[in-house]
């Protein structure tokens, strides 16, 4: 199991077919917190951020999809569950793995509520200088 996990770590696709605003999101390479803050930026940056996973990280995914909408940074848009048959080398047959993606837009006060951090993160800045 460890090594289909493995595989399916190391898969690579190239970039021309890859979205520009999808983040994959594993549940063993990142923190929770490093794709929270990879998507808000991914929103500033396009307007909306499509969230990917794999088996395991599925969770990881919902979690992060729950903080920015229960912090009031996003809003859910569509979500997608699949299946996808990874190759694994040491068997014959291919290994189905359950997929989600799930595809954020900016909320309404997304830019307030940036704003306001940016601030806030100033002020700690300054008075850790003073």
């Amino acid at each position: 199991m460890e090594e289909i996990t493995e595989k399916v770590n190391n898969i690579s696709i190239d970039d021309s077919t890859q979205k520009r605003n999808r983040i994959q999101v594993s549940n063993t390479k990142k923190p929770l917190f490093f794709y929270v803050n990879l998507a808000k930026r991914y929103m500033q940056q396009y307007a909306e951020v499509e969230l990917s996973a794999l088996g395991m990280a599925i969770s990881t995914v919902v979690t992060i999809t729950e903080i920015l909408k229960n912090n009031g940074f996003a809003v859910e848009k569509k979500i997608a569950t699949s299946t996808v048959d990874i190759r694994d080398d040491s068997r014959s047959r291919p290994v189905q793995k359950a997929k989600i993606e799930i595809l954020l837009g900016k909320s309404d006060n997304f830019d307030a509520l940036m704003a306001a951090a940016a601030e806030e993160k100033a002020a700690h800045e300054a008075e850790e200088q003073s």
